[in-house]
């Protein structure tokens, strides 16, 4: 038996002297400590150790166990150390390197124009809702006093997902689940992305609108326009005014085009206000009876107003964009031009 230990000793020696990495430490244990290693296989063995001599031998073969897995201990901690010494070598870091600059984020334009209109009128007392932008025909045209073969449809160039299913045309659809769940007097924002099959410099298939209502008792276009003062201020400047011109929505009557006077030249006349003085900006008007009517407002006793903001629209005024493509092109150049 002694001369089984020496040899095994000896081999436990030379096996430890190879092992440099994890692997060859598993293979190590695997070989002489395992259930079925070396050193378990001495104690097998005993069964043919005479009986009176079992005692001394088996206390020989638990100290050479000891001492073997002492040796397992040493090569495990040294082992750890030279994976230590190889991860922080790896990880070393050049304190004499120029620093690796991240630049900050900022907000896009359209984000930034949104978040103006919107502290604008939630100072007034707005709410804000947020509707699908996939819409039934009976929210986005029918209640919104443009049925069906109506010639007004054929100014919306609608995307149809389904036969009465669309992308929605404009937020207006807000304005009546709005007015189905809620009682007046409201003020309502609808931010939101719209779809309309019409691309230029101006237009886009995909853009921003930001529908905006109110519907109590007594609303008139006074209203409308001393509100619209408010926003065109904050936004573009003191001493901006409004002009309201006749025009034609079918979910409002008196319907309204809502110019600004230019905040370029004072209303004198420049070519961003194509030397008119005036700058057109949205349209509103007072909200039509039949769609009050058809939420299940009585028009006899209320009236409202609704007024829709193009957000590319008041960005490319606001910050001098020429193309409204720029505003979807991700192009870091245009975008950085934005940063706080």
């Amino acid at each position: 038996m002694e001369e089984k230990i020496k040899e095994l000793r000896a081999a436990i020696e030379q096996a430890g002297a190879a092992v440099t990495n994890e692997a060859e430490l598993s293979a190590f244990w695997q070989q002489f400590l395992s259930k079925n290693g070396a050193v378990a296989g001495l104690t097998k063995s005993l069964r043919d150790v005479p009986k009176e001599e079992r005692p001394a031998v088996g206390k020989t073969i638990n100290e050479f166990k000891n001492w073997a897995e002492a040796q397992y201990q040493a090569l495990s901690a040294q082992v750890e150390r030279a994976a230590l010494a190889a991860r922080n070598a790896a990880e070393t870091v050049d304190i004499t390197l120029p620093a690796q600059k991240r630049p900050n984020g900022s907000l896009h334009p359209i984000t930034l124009v949104k978040n103006e209109i919107v502290d604008v009128f939630s100072g007034m007392g707005f709410e804000i809702y947020e509707g699908p932008e996939i819409e039934d025909d009976d929210h986005n045209f029918t209640r919104l006093n443009v049925p069906k073969n109506h010639p007004a449809r054929d100014m919306q160039d609608t995307f149809y997902v389904a036969e009465d299913i669309v992308l929605r045309t404009h937020t207006s659809p807000g304005q009546i689940r709005v007015m189905d769940s809620e009682k007046p007097p409201i003020k309502v924002l609808v931010p939101g992305r719209v779809f309309r099959s019409d691309s230029d410099a101006t237009h886009s298939p995909m853009f921003h609108q930001m529908e905006g209502l109110v519907v109590d008792k007594g609303i008139t276009l006074c209203d409308l326009q001393g509100m619209l003062d408010e926003f065109v201020q904050a936004l573009f400047g003191e001493g901006v005014k409004t002009r309201l011109r006749p025009s034609y929505f079918p979910f409002t009557e008196p319907s309204v085009e809502v110019d600004v006077s230019c905040f370029e030249c004072g209303g004198k006349g420049c070519p961003l206000c194509k030397h008119t003085g005036w700058i057109e900006v949205l349209g509103g008007g007072i909200v039509h009876h039949n769609v009050l009517a058809n939420c299940g407002i009585d028009p006899k006793v209320y009236s409202g107003l609704a007024f829709g903001i193009g957000i590319e629209r008041i960005a490319m005024l606001k910050y001098g964009i020429n193309n409204i493509g720029l505003m979807f092109e991700n192009d870091l150049r245009f975008l950085k031009q934005f940063e706080d």
